[in-house]
């Protein structure tokens, strides 16, 4: 456990704090809580990683990672809807890929390209991830719908509420995003055991 928490600092630190410019750029683009997310986000997948290469597994009481999935959520819905201000909302895209192709073909700052696609797809997959850890029968179909529902509530409401475009391309990267989830979930689950308050799994048969 120690050398998998050493390797994790020695691989996470150096990488957020080279990268702090970038965060802080990200911060008045979006909102100062960012700059807590990515570094939550860097270091828990250099802890994960380090984890399967020591192949050290955590017991996990499944009550601590409801508490964890609440403030992570109510992160995610501030970097959504309190945004600086000064920024222009509501337009609408409906047709499917353009936003993408716009940003790939360079037609805007790179740094606010790559979050919009990259973060579109990484914030969402512990949503996935979580899914698989809470649900008796974790099925795909069965996630991918609640997700789109999810998400087409969230860009409604961001429409509606001026603090977001109505975009097809975000709800489809969000989807990508939680279905990646899903499909990373084994080895999470080489990682981290979810158990009840009983003592016994959560998937225990």
């Amino acid at each position: 456990m120690r050398k998998t928490i050493l390797v994790c600092l020695l691989i996470s630190q150096p990488i957020f704090f080279l990268l702090f410019p970038v965060w802080l750029q990200l911060a008045n683009y979006l909102h100062s809580l960012v700059i807590a997310v990515v570094w939550i986000c860097i270091s828990f997948a250099s802890f994960v990683l380090s984890a399967l290469f020591f192949q050290t597994k955590i017991t996990v009481p499944i009550k601590l990672l409801h508490i964890f999935m609440a403030f992570y959520t109510l992160a995610l819905l501030i970097l959504l809807f309190f945004r600086p201000g000064g920024q222009s909302y509501g337009d609408v895209s409906l047709i499917p890929f353009e936003t993408i192709a716009y940003y790939l073909k360079g037609n805007t700052a790179f740094l606010i390209a790559f979050y919009n696609l990259s973060a579109n797809i990484g914030l969402f997959i512990p949503f996935g991830i979580y899914y698989c850890y809470v649900a008796t029968k974790p099925r795909l179909k069965k996630l991918a719908l609640i997700a789109i529902g999810s998400v087409c509530v969230i860009e409604i409401t961001q429409f509606l509420t001026k603090r977001g475009s109505l975009d097809i391309d975000d709800l489809i990267l969000n989807v990508l995003g939680v279905c990646l989830g899903y499909s990373i979930y084994p080895l999470m689950k080489k990682v981290f055991e979810m158990k009840r308050r009983d003592g016994s799994s959560v998937h225990e048969q």
